[in-house]
């Protein structure tokens, strides 16, 4: 970025509670496209009345192009009382992608051998025919670079923008460490709930952290004390 008058201010939010999220000790959802669940749609309301109540609005809002995470803006728009209103869809930020894992258990496709290769390997393992997390982080990272950070357009745009990222699990954790360049095996341990929000800053000096993996709009669900899983 070249205008030092400019900063982002990016709100990454994870989907809601999708039907690939809900049966424990599965590798991947069987359908990699799954929608919400009831939970989910509640959860996604919910983050948007948070929105409005605390005032906060959106220059441009991007989702994964899956449908959990069309169906978390749509649902988050209606809570911030912008239902129907538009937003971009984003191929480059979709889930980690490991089709021969879908509709499998953990424990039938996370050998010792593989547990081995991956402890090994870090982000550059490829699970199967998948994704590594590298995979991960350079596709949704040169998106950012290209779509907004490097984006010579923003030179005319002075100020602060504040910017909203509906994504995944592992891709926002690829993202993050992409931002922190924390040491890689931390990639899987940084927890991301269920439209949960994470806020970075990106200005003329680099990079902040503002906060990490804030669901508190959930906490009426029960949500704080229901089993998380991050894939999907």
């Amino acid at each position: 970025m070249t205008n030092r008058n400019v900063e982002f201010n990016l709100y990454f939010i994870r989907h809601g509670e999708s039907e690939s999220n809900i049966v424990p000790g599965i590798a991947a959802g069987k359908n990699f496209d799954a929608p919400l669940t009831e939970r989910g749609h509640r959860q996604a309301l919910a983050l948007g009345e948070r929105f409005k109540k605390e005032a906060v609005s959106f220059e441009r809002i991007y989702s994964s192009s899956l449908i959990r995470a069309v169906q978390t803006t749509e649902g988050m728009l209606k809570g911030m009382g912008l239902n129907g209103a538009g937003f971009a869809r984003v191929q480059n930020i979709i889930e980690r992608q490991i089709p021969s894992w879908r509709g499998k258990m953990l424990a039938d496709v996370k050998t010792t051998e593989v547990v081995v290769m991956e402890a090994g390997q870090g982000k550059w393992f490829q699970p199967g025919d998948g994704e590594s997390f590298r995979v991960v982080e350079r596709r949704a990272s040169n998106w950012l670079e290209d779509e907004l950070l490097n984006n010579p357009e923003w030179n005319d745009r002075p100020g602060s923008h504040r910017i909203a990222i509906v994504a995944h699990g592992h891709t926002l954790q690829c993202l993050f460490h992409y931002v922190m360049g924390f040491d890689q095996h931390l990639i899987p341990r940084i927890q991301v709930d269920n439209t949960s929000v994470s806020r970075f800053r990106f200005g003329p000096n680099g990079w902040t952290v503002n906060s990490l993996n804030d669901a508190a709009h959930t906490y009426e669900m029960g949500d704080v004390n229901r089993e998380r899983k991050i894939y999907g």
